[in-house]
């Protein structure tokens, strides 16, 4: 009796768990098939369904869709794209166009995935279509993420004071994935490539921003598989974020990556494949690749779509900030609704050459690729805005970049020459690429403040040579140096330079050198360094020679050292040997010049530029 129901009661142990094991089963098939989901592997050429986008305003508008095959291993490894073509009256005219990546497709009611691609020049809309468990895999595998502490990269001194700056955007600049080899961007049989099957071009709407400067940064940006427009209004106000609905950024509206906002407003606009709670799916294929991202996510009013034998293209109007887009992968754009991204607020104070006065406030996106570029694009366009882009002009730029828990760094540059606007844009740039691509997790720019003055005279001048008012000097002595300067009109003035001797420096020769920043900078025996944190960057960032201007440096003939940034003269012969050991290699930067003096002097009126040295005796 004891027997029957002990086996009785593990019968009903082993029946309560299988029950338990089958009220889980559906839980777990659910998560591994979600019914409103299409499985890739129920595709048949032949089907057919419907896709939604909006074409103009914000309501989506249904267009048909049938499916003509798979192509499996494209664009990569165990993925696949989905043939498809289009039809309707609105994707007859306008094909498929910049915008609508993203675009969901349905098929029997359950979604398939996001039109992502197009073939160019092609006579149907025959487009490609990322299977929508790609989008989800992608972003919800592997979600906490781990990333290895990152490493300080090596600082270049030339890097720190160059104006020229360039972007360096994070996809390679080939022209589109192809069915046969890729072609190089910038080949001439680029444009021929019908065969090729590419990512839906993403339109970036610019608001405020001329012809002209699109025109200067346009190149950057197509290389990277964006297109750019210009804007059909102004500005895109800084909104606070919006309170989503069940309404809010639905399969198939419009939806923003917000660049820029305020008085400039930079856009790329793409259309919502997948709501899933807060978590939204968009674009089906990369918007730059960046990896993890943190940028405004927005609602969108499409103004129209303007159709284009080449590519057509959405044109929309960024509105409420609903989240922050924090991935950026080859699957598409995820993003998350009620998250606000950290933006970074620039003000700019411009005094033009007919005395007139501007300020210019906006936010921008933080980000090691972007931010540099969006800098540069938006003072360039600041200065070209009211001043003229050719031709000669002086422009002066002061202000400060805030970065949080270090000291401002100091901005204080002029140049005049033809192409002053790019310069002084790219001086603003070079220091904040440096920050944000330096290796230290914890850079934080908290705001850049600038003032910005331009006239439309060059003032520039080349240092011809220089005299001493006496060839010997004692220790504590003052001398006056005379710097001869000669304007491009022919004109010639003398700067009278005042020096004292150090106190301390030794009997014998020095080496009195006369220079414009850039020059001293140049033949400086510091030519890169690693930062041990992000203070020692910060420190050379200001410490960087400015080319506007003349310093006076004595040196003396004596070995010394450069190590890290700093220069250590007048080593005593121990540490000399110490160094040069067999034991020790590498670490310093050896010289023959040891530096006694530096002073900088003040901005003259014309931008001077040129080098001189001269030889002066220190007696007892």
């Amino acid at each position: 009796m004891k027997r029957s129901t002990k086996l009785s009661l593990i019968a009903i142990v082993i029946l309560a768990l299988n029950g338990l094991v089958n009220a889980q089963k559906p839980v777990a098939e659910a998560n591994a098939k979600d019914p409103r989901l299409f499985a890739l592997e129920d595709l048949r050429p032949g089907m057919k369904g419907t896709s939604r986008s909006v074409f103009s305003g914000t309501e989506p508008q249904e267009f048909g869709v049938e499916i003509l095959g798979v192509l499996p291993g494209f664009p990569g490894p165990r993925q696949s794209a989905i043939i498809a073509r289009l039809s309707g009256a609105n994707v007859e005219k306008t094909g498929v166009f910049a915008g609508m990546s993203g675009s969901p497709v349905y098929i029997d009611n359950k979604l398939v995935g996001a039109i992502a691609f197009s073939f160019p020049f092609s006579k149907e809309p025959i487009a490609g279509i990322t299977p929508i468990k790609q989008m989800i895999e992608i972003f919800e595998k592997g979600s906490a993420e781990t990333r290895a502490p990152k490493e300080p990269k090596v600082v270049s001194f030339a890097q720190l004071a160059s104006t020229e700056w360039k972007p360096t955007l994070p996809r390679p600049t080939v022209g589109s994935t192809a069915l046969i080899a890729p072609v190089s961007d910038g080949s001439r049989l680029l444009p021929l490539m019908g065969q090729q099957m590419t990512p839906i071009a993403t339109p970036v709407v610019f608001g405020g921003i001329s012809q002209e400067s699109l025109a200067m940064f346009a190149p950057q940006l197509a290389a990277n598989g964006l297109l750019p427009v210009s804007g059909a209004g102004g500005s895109a106000a800084i909104t606070s974020l919006g309170k989503a609905t069940e309404k809010t950024l639905t399969p198939g509206t419009s939806v923003s990556v917000q660049l820029v906002r305020g008085d400039y407003s930079i856009a790329a606009s793409g259309t919502v494949t997948l709501r899933d709670g807060d978590k939204i799916y968009a674009f089906g294929h990369p918007f730059l690749s960046l990896g993890a991202a943190d940028m405004p996510m927005s609602e969108t009013a499409v103004v129209t779509v303007i159709s284009n034998v080449n590519n057509s293209f959405k044109l929309s109007i960024p509105g409420t900030m609903m989240g922050s887009i924090s991935q950026d992968r080859s699957a598409g754009v995820f993003g998350q609704l009620g998250q606000a991204p950290k933006m970074i607020p620039v003000k700019i104070n411009l005094h033009t050459s007919r005395d007139r006065s501007d300020t210019y406030s906006y936010e921008i996106a933080n980000d090691s690729f972007l931010t540099p570029l969006l800098l540069n694009i938006t003072v360039f366009n600041t200065i070209t805005s009211s001043e003229r882009a050719l031709g000669e002009s002086t422009i002066t730029i002061k202000g400060a970049i805030n970065v949080k828990g270090q000291q401002p760094i100091q901005v204080d540059r002029r140049f005049s020459q033809a192409n002053s606007p790019i310069l002084a844009a790219g001086s603003v740039a070079g220091p904040i690429s440096s920050l944000l691509g330096s290796g230290f997790d914890d850079v934080q720019i908290e705001g850049v403040t600038l003032d910005i003055s331009s006239t439309d005279t060059k003032y520039a001048g080349a240092l011809e040579r220089i005299a001493l008012n006496k060839t010997e000097a004692r220790r504590g002595e003052k001398i006056e140096i005379q710097a001869y300067v000669r304007t491009e009109s022919g004109k010639q003035f003398v700067q009278r330079i005042p020096v004292q001797i150090p106190d301390d420096a030794l009997p014998g020769q020095l080496l009195v050198f006369v220079g414009d920043g850039g020059a001293l900078q140049e033949g400086s025996a510091s030519r890169s360094f690693v930062p041990q944190d992000l203070g020692q960057l910060v420190q050379a960032i200001n410490k960087v020679k400015k080319s506007d201007r003349l310093y006076v440096k004595l040196f003396r003939i004596t070995p010394g050292v450069v190590i890290g940034t700093s220069e250590l003269p007048n080593l005593p012969p121990s540490m000399v040997a110490t160094l040069n050991s067999d034991r020790n290699s590498g670490g310093y930067t050896p010289t023959v010049l040891s530096a006694v003096y530096e002073m900088e002097l003040p901005p003259a009126e014309f931008v001077i530029s040129g080098q001189q040295l001269i030889a002066l005796d220190i007696v007892p």
